[in-house]
């Protein structure tokens, strides 16, 4: 956030000594102006960079929160409650195409992060079948749920869909049964 703020800083102040020596400059102003806007640029463009990167470098943070019944949970940056899939037996994910549009892995352009009472040690990651990076907690590719509208909704929890049940995980990466309905729903109820 600071280097965001300093960019931000600096590229006001190139703004304001361009608008200066355009007004100041007969001779040779121009040449001035000139390097003065094309420093502007470049120093716009890092402010953009930095803070793309900032946005990314929380994408993949798994941290805890509290859900009720079903105790403390994994969520991912936002709060939204994070999921296994039993199908998946590795930690390559078995949930592509429609599953994943039901069921979106979280991913990463870097490395994963914890947070609150999350692990570091049980965070790694695994190439999707798309070449995108899916975040894993101990062993288990983690997944949102479309189904679920408001970050700390946990409206997946026990559901059987595209061959398998979808359960939240604790902080030592273990699923969360408490809660389980058995029920399930149409979308992929009876596998992909």
């Amino acid at each position: 956030m600071r280097r965001i703020r300093l960019a931000v800083v600096s590229a006001a102040a190139i703004v304001m000594m361009t608008a200066a020596s355009g007004c100041s400059s007969d001779d040779g102003g121009s040449s001035a102006s000139a390097e003065a806007t094309a420093s502007t640029k470049a120093s716009t463009k890092a402010t953009s960079k930095a803070s793309s990167v900032a946005e990314d470098s929380d994408k993949g943070t798994v941290k805890t929160a509290s859900a009720g019944k079903l105790g403390t949970i994994l969520v991912d940056e936002e709060g939204n409650t994070l999921y296994l899939f039993e199908k998946d037996t590795s930690t390559t994910s078995t949930c592509d195409g429609e599953c994943a549009k039901a069921w979106p892995p979280l991913e990463t352009s870097g490395t994963p992060k914890a947070g609150g009472s999350a692990q570091d040690k049980m965070l790694d990651t695994s190439k999707r079948s798309d070449g995108k990076t899916q975040v894993t907690y101990n062993g288990h590719p983690l997944y949102t749920y479309q189904g679920d509208s408001n970050p700390g909704d946990t409206n997946g929890q026990g559901l059987d869909q595209f061959g398998a049940k979808w359960y939240v995980l604790d902080a030592d990466g273990n699923k969360v049964v408490k809660g389980d309905s058995g029920k399930s729903s149409s979308p992929g109820g009876s596998g992909y």
